[in-house]
């Protein structure tokens, strides 16, 4: 018996030991991980996916409790989404890695466009008057050569100098004169020496005549078409010469003394982002431009082969003259979403997978075609340049950060003209009927609610909005209101229509808020509209009556902002 107690000692000895050298370091260790993974953990609404906090608390939406946001399934954070490519290639989606406007080894790097060279530029005319009979030029961006037909016109001038010329060369041994001054008017119409004497020749009066290209090169522009009438000297094309085009850059107030004419720079192109051109620069505007405070310094490039194209964005690289100390930031300004006061960007931040994320911005000055950067971005990041519109789009189908459902957004209140504000009052009342329709769960009744706004929105005058800030806001609503409010006038079925009413909602609410009316408006929501993702409408009256629910859940919602900026 005594010998079965002193091994149970031992037993108990040793796993007390056991636990002393291994289980508090374990759980140290737990403990350790634990806090880690607490400090980098990010917190979400399962309502509302595009909530992303630090830390746990509520959803400032619905007011649920925020949960742990996990990555997804195929390694994605919680704020990031990704596209196929199939989808990158038909929005178009074009990025830029961004860089320093003064880099470390003391080179300014410029952005630019690629121009027409405007010295090779020429304008096709027609010498003499009448109809176009057949164009020959079929579209812009066709390349002629000179000497090529390019259309055949009927002119009665030319019939009548035709027919004076036959009649002069039956007197030309008693009026020699005559004749020399009718065969001259013909060669000011352009017709050669070969045309005249086989007109003289055949005695022949022809009613048509051809029109030739005087010079070679890409029409740029057509300014005729079949059958039109065209006066004398009157232009029928532009005619670019292509194989050589001018890089504009703009420069800085504050570096302009470290460029001039004949000095070297580095040309870039996302079309070659492995080709680097070599250029001269050949050109700087004596003049400033007032808004900009920046000057137009250009380079002529050769482009035998084609590879520029007019519009293309190309970057230069030129070595300053003097020591410069100053980092300056820019992106390209199609690069940028407005959404109220605040600036957003796309990021994509693995170069070789299509997966991108929302950036919060603050914009410096524009220069140019440019903006820079105070804070948001660094050097050496992808940025989305081209297709941002269908990024953000793409972003909130997925529940992710858009410029639509960001949750921080403040939107900013303009100085709007009365007349405008008129304007959008009128769209208002249209969009309330279409509101009270849907309440009442009518679809014809939304269906012609709808119509009618359409008319109203059609008819606001965006021309009153002379400021640029304003016209840019606008801008930036008008297309997803007509759209989505078009989807509710073309059916009656009345869930689709609810559908697109939340589109519909979430822009007139930021042109209310922007804007302004006339009266006070309530901003109202309710958490359980769109499968539980949520919806905002306005209401011209405290009461809740929900158009995403009709009798079914007609005071389900809440009053979340009363808006008065009339």
């Amino acid at each position: 018996m005594k010998k079965y107690i002193v091994y149970i000692a031992i037993l108990i000895a040793g796993l007390f030991l056991g636990w002393l050298l291994f289980g508090g370091s374990s759980n140290n260790e737990a403990a350790h991980d634990h806090n880690t993974v607490e400090k980098n953990k990010m917190w979400t609404c399962s309502m509302h996916p595009q909530i992303m906090q630090p830390e746990p608390g509520d959803c400032p939406i619905c007011g649920m409790d925020l949960i742990p946001a996990e990555a997804s399934a195929d390694g994605l954070a919680a704020n990031q989404f990704k596209l196929t490519k199939n989808a990158l290639a038909l929005a178009n989606v074009q990025t830029t890695v961004i860089g320093d406007a003064i880099n470390a080894d003391n080179t300014i790097t410029l952005s630019g466009k690629i121009a027409e060279n405007e010295k090779s530029n020429a304008v096709q005319v027609s010498y003499f008057a009448g109809r176009i009979e057949r164009l020959n030029v079929n579209f812009t961006g066709e390349k002629i050569n000179k000497g090529q037909l390019l259309a055949t016109v009927y002119s009665p001038e030319l019939v009548k100098a035709q027919q004076e010329l036959l009649t002069a060369a039956s007197v030309k041994e008693n009026q020699p004169a005559l004749y020399k001054a009718v065969r001259n008017k013909l060669k000011l119409w352009k017709l050669s020496e070969k045309q005249i004497n086989q007109i003289e020749k055949t005695g022949k009066v022809k009613e048509n005549f051809p029109v030739y290209a005087t010079v070679s090169g890409t029409v740029s522009e057509k300014l005729v078409e079949q059958g039109d009438y065209v006066s004398q000297g009157q232009a029928l094309l532009k005619i670019a010469n292509l194989n050589s085009v001018w890089a504009n850059f703009d420069v800085y107030e504050n570096q302009i003394s470290n460029f001039k004419v004949g000095q070297s720079i580095k040309i870039t192109t996302n079309a070659y982002p492995n080709e680097t051109f070599n250029a001269k620069v050949s050109f700087i505007n004596p003049v400033l431009n007032p808004e900009t405070r920046t000057v137009t310094m250009r380079a002529v490039l050769n482009n035998s082969q084609g590879k520029f194209k007019p519009a293309m964005f190309v970057t230069g690289k030129v070595e300053a003259e003097e020591k410069q100390t100053e980092q300056q930031l820019s992106i390209p300004a199609t690069a940028v979403l407005w959404t109220g006061k605040r600036s957003i960007v796309y990021v994509k931040p693995d170069a070789s997978k299509p997966i991108f994320e929302m950036r919060e911005i603050v914009l410096g000055g524009r220069v140019g075609e440019n903006y820079q950067i105070k804070k948001g971005l660094e050097s050496g990041e992808e940025i989305v340049t081209n297709g941002v519109f269908t990024i953000d789009a793409s972003a909130q189908l997925q529940g992710k950060k858009s410029m639509m459902n960001h949750t921080k957004e403040i939107t900013e209140s303009f100085s709007t003209p009365k007349k405008f504000k008129e304007q959008l009052q009128k769209a208002y009342e249209g969009y309330i009927e279409l509101k009270d329709a849907l309440v009442k769960t009518d679809a014809n009744a939304a269906k012609t609610s709808a119509e009618n706004l359409q008319k109203n929105l059609m008819s606001i005058d965006m021309k009153l909005l002379t400021n640029k800030a304003t016209h840019q806001q606008w801008m930036q609503l008008i297309p997803a209101l007509k759209s989505s409010n078009a989807e509710i006038a073309k059916t009656t079925d009345v869930a689709i229509q609810r559908k697109y009413f939340k589109i519909v909602s979430d822009n007139f609410i930021k042109a209310v808020q922007s804007f302004g009316i006339n009266e006070v408006t309530y901003k109202q929501y309710c958490p359980m509209a769109d499968s539980d993702k949520g919806a905002y409408w306005l209401s011209k009256e405290k009461q809740v009556l929900n158009p995403y629910f009709g009798d079914m859940m007609l005071k389900c919602g809440e009053v979340k902002e009363t808006i008065n900026n009339n």
